[in-house]
């Protein structure tokens, strides 16, 4: 490696770090910021009214983001359960059969959210969910299942399942093979299903805005309220707590990959 090449390399990371961390540095000096107007380098005042919102303080942010953590629990558990199923059974088919039910799962991830946003509402108006915390979770749903299942094709497509016939075969039942074989050896796969799923209800603004009509307000929409009505501090204190369940997935995610066991397939 040439020396100019060996200072671009080190050059570029510093550039990389500072594209990162960055914004995450300025949402952190904004969240506790006061009074501050440009030209000045600095907030004029420091303050904790806007973490203060968060335990309560100010009931909407508080509100919003238990709203937001709930919807992501029960959507990233709720998904998983229905993704580990329809991946299983996708993983079996072969031939068209399996490219057909492969599009049709991707489906909500590839059609445009405005397209299939309007959609959604449209059946869970009909349905009579509409402006309600139960429709929204069913929007969540659709989208998460389909990444979830598209991702437990990728694991059973793995999975040698030769080892659930080999335990039918010895007297076990589906349900005891898939509690004391399928799951436990999927444990970790399972794991960060639940993850991603939350993670990806945690994250959503559009169906969130269509199907709960304003009335069910997360931390994404409290966010850009804040931002519309320019309530930086406090628009600052909740993208940072938007940030938060992601880092934690990434730091979780590393470690448990660094300790995790071979487990054959």
């Amino acid at each position: 490696m040439t020396r100019a090449g060996a200072l671009a390399r080190p050059l570029m990371l510093a550039l990389l770090a500072l594209a990162v961390m960055a914004p995450l540095a300025l949402l952190v000096l904004t969240s506790f910021g006061e009074q501050w107007f440009f030209p000045s380098l600095w907030p004029a005042h420091l303050t904790l009214d806007g973490w203060r919102a968060v335990g309560g303080g100010r009931r909407t942010l508080a509100r919003a983001a238990f709203t937001s953590a709930l919807l992501a629990s029960l959507t990233g558990v709720l998904a998983t359960a229905v993704a580990f199923t329809l991946g299983r059974a996708l993983a079996t088919l072969t031939g068209w059969r399996r490219r057909l039910g492969t599009a049709m799962v991707f489906l909500p991830v590839a059609a445009p959210p405005i397209a299939f946003g309007v959609g959604v509402q449209y059946s869970l108006l009909v349905a009579g969910l509409g402006g309600s915390f139960a429709g929204v979770l069913v929007a969540h749903l659709v989208p998460a299942v389909g990444f979830l299942s598209l991702y437990f094709l990728g694991v059973f497509s793995a999975f040698d399942l030769r080892i659930e016939d080999e335990a039918r075969s010895l007297g076990a039942t589906p349900r005891q093979t898939l509690w004391r074989i399928t799951l436990p050896m999927l444990r970790r796969q399972v794991a960060e299903a639940i993850v991603l799923g939350a993670l990806i209800s945690w994250s959503q603004v559009a169906l969130t805005q269509l199907i709960g009509g304003g009335l069910v307000r997360t931390l994404p929409l409290e966010v850009f309220a804040y931002v519309r009505s320019g309530q930086d501090r406090y628009a600052a204190t909740g993208a940072l707590l938007l940030i938060i369940p992601a880092l934690a997935a990434l730091a979780a995610t590393r470690v448990a990959a660094r300790q995790a066991e071979v487990t054959p397939l």
